[in-house]
């Protein structure tokens, strides 16, 4: 089976389609975080994989990113829409907008974030602008025609989890104008782009991660509340897809496919 589109499910979002077929794919990094379920959207064959697995048993550094990008390959993946559920860190950014990020900052540890990391191949690529940008402009006109809010760009800092963050980091997180936080973007966009694969991520705010500074009446984020707010959201999100996912051109106007190109030293 093939499929040119893949897409990451995050917390909360762990089916796409309803008559899918299941391929397990094996890769060189071990098993991807569950089975991949393919089926079709208005006559492209979309890939499914629910990143935290279908009962959500992986947390954020114990997911195989490695593996989930490799598999999304195999299957002939060019493209990947990457939903997440994400915490506000600016006013401005309301619970139930939808930003798509186009810049990240990593703030993780110890996760597996290349294809080479031992040699002999040594390569640096390139992420000055790390998402796709024909994915990017096609996720905002996408999400603007629908009605949803959105925001059209955004930088989201990637903490290492699982635990949320106290509110000095979320303070601090704020005062560098990023504009919201996850735990997964990072390594799966980079490992994205190692295999030329074009990547847009999809944020639903969920929550205000610690707070908002003079709002006091702002309660931490807590799992519960994540959980009762993306079930509630997950057909936007769904919707959004299923509307992207055919209008993906077949031709790539973007860099993404050339990613690796003067990458490698030697």
């Amino acid at each position: 089976m093939t499929a040119r589109v893949g897409v990451f499910g995050g917390s909360g979002f762990y089916h796409l389609l309803q008559e899918v077929e299941y391929v397990e794919v094996e890769t060189p990094y071990g098993r991807p975080s569950d089975r991949i379920a393919v089926g079709e959207v208005n006559g492209e064959e979309v890939a499914f994989l629910p990143r935290h697995g279908a009962g959500h048993t992986l947390p954020p550094a114990a997911i195989n990113y490695r593996a989930n990008l490799w598999a999304m390959k195999e299957l002939g993946v060019t493209r990947v829409i990457a939903p997440t559920a994400a915490g506000s860190l600016q006013p401005h950014v309301l619970r139930g907008d939808f930003v798509v990020c186009d810049q990240f900052v990593d703030r993780t540890w110890g996760r597996p974030d290349t294809f080479y990391p031992d040699g002999p191949t040594v390569a640096h690529v390139g992420a000055a602008d790390p998402y796709c940008p024909q994915l990017r402009a096609l996720a905002i006109e996408t999400a603007t025609a629908a009605g949803l809010r959105v925001h059209p760009r955004g930088t989201v800092v990637v903490i290492q989890g699982p635990r949320f963050s106290t509110r000095s980091e979320s303070r601090w997180f704020s005062k560098m104008d990023w504009d919201v936080v996850n735990m997964t973007q990072y390594p799966e966009v980079i490992l994205a782009r190692e295999l030329e694969l074009c990547y847009v991520n999809v944020s639903l705010i969920t929550d205000y991660d610690a707070g908002l500074e003079g709002s006091p009446e702002i309660q931490p984020v807590s799992v519960a509340e994540v959980e009762r707010f993306f079930v509630t959201n997950n057909e936007r999100v769904r919707e959004l897809i299923l509307s992207m996912a055919p209008k993906i051109p077949a031709e790539r106007s973007c860099p993404c496919a050339t990613a690796m190109g003067g990458a490698v030293i030697g």
